[in-house]
This record gives structure tokens, C-alpha cells and sequence, in this order.
């Protein structure tokens, strides 16, 4: 079987143990990173389409940094979106501001729902450690 790390962010820790949720597998040098949404630390939607995608790139950032990674080792991300036509504007300044750009391949997927009312989108990644 091959060598698996789980990460969990501390403020990650209760939704894995209810839920088995794993935010990032870390697998030799390649790591993982399941879908972040835009939800506070209470797990509450954020409401407003920009500040929810802001919280997204920041809990994957979180996922990241916890496993010694930043944006800058983000190899291939893969984002999916409610109304994507309604808020790509909004999303791609967002993400052009805090994700370096032309450094991953990026695949966006247009989805009915997310795994909770309200979410607009969720974003996975797979980074390689500079380490």
C-alpha cells in the first residue's frame, strides 16, 4: 500500500471526524486537495458571491499551507461552478488577484449544485511540495 499523509488543518479537525471528510491526501510528492467551498469557520455559506469565492481560495490556501505547500506548487486545478455564466467575472478577479496566473493547468466544469444550498463553487487541486 502505498504511503498516505491525511492533512487537516486544526480548523478542519471537527468537520473531518464527523463527516471522514479529508481536506488533502499527501502521497509521496504529490499532493491531493479535495474541493474547498466559500464557508466560514462555523461552516455557515458565505451569501455574497465575492467574499465566498475570497473564502474559497483562502480555505484551499489554508489546505496548502498545513501540508508545507502554497499556490505557487499547484500543478492542476479543477473548479466547479453554480450559474458559472452569472459569476466568472467575479471569480476570475478574484482568483486573479490571489492565484498566480499561468502557473496550472485549470479546467472549470459547469455543475447544477454543490454539496450545500447556496455554494457557487468549489475548487481541487493537486500541488507537488517544493521539498
Amino acid at each position: 500500500m502505498t504511503d498516505r499523509k491525511f492533512i487537516i488543518p486544526a480548523s478542519m479537525r471537527e468537520l473531518s471526524e464527523r463527516t471522514g471528510y479529508v481536506p488533502a491526501v499527501l502521497v509521496g510528492k504529490t499532493l491531493y486537495c479535495a474541493g474547498q467551498v466559500g464557508r466560514t469557520s462555523e461552516l455557515e455559506v458565505i451569501t455574497d458571491p465575492e467574499q465566498q469565492f475570497i473564502a474559497c481560495w483562502r480555505n484551499l490556501e489554508l489546505v496548502l499551507n498545513e501540508a508545507g505547500c502554497s499556490f505557487d506548487d499547484v500543478v492542476e486545478m479543477t473548479t466547479y461552478h453554480v450559474d458559472m455564466a452569472k459569476h466568472m467575472d467575479t471569480f476570475r478577479r478574484v482568483k486573479d488577484k490571489l492565484f498566480p496566473r499561468g502557473r496550472s493547468a485549470w479546467t472549470c466544469v459547469g455543475v447544477t449544485n454543490l454539496a450545500h444550498p447556496g455554494l457557487l463553487v468549489e475548487i481541487k487541486c493537486v500541488a507537488c511540495p517544493p521539498w
